[in-house]
């Protein structure tokens, strides 16, 4: 499963359970449909762990950030899935709004290097 536009990719890895995020996401609201259905689909697939690997997104504009919340909300009334978002401290938006993902969730795993 996979989601691209210029400069921005979503994809999953189905042996790590992994979506992968990477590029710069500017995006209006309607440009992230396609990447809310990719996230879904996934959600869809009923898988036990998820990692949400956010290293290589440089930026997320805030209707990006809303997407991701509402997959986090998701993942949280399934109450089947274990979430660990990861991030990286050389993105400055990442240690400012990953963290808020467990205000939405508190089991995610936040792993912050």
């Amino acid at each position: 499963m996979d989601f691209s536009t210029d400069g921005t990719r979503l994809w999953y890895e189905t042996e790590t359970k992994t979506i992968f995020l990477e590029g710069v996401m500017r995006l209006n609201a309607d440009g992230y449909k396609d990447m809310s259905k990719v996230l879904n689909d996934i959600l869809a697939t009923n898988p036990d762990t998820l990692t949400l690997d956010f290293t290589s997104l440089e930026f997320l504009n805030s209707s990006g950030i809303n997407v991701i919340a509402r997959f986090v909300i998701a993942v949280r009334n399934g109450k089947t899935v274990s979430l660990t978002v990861r991030g990286s401290k050389n993105i400055p938006w990442q240690g400012k709004s990953l963290p808020n993902l467990k205000k939405l969730y508190s089991a995610v795993k936040l792993v912050i290097d």
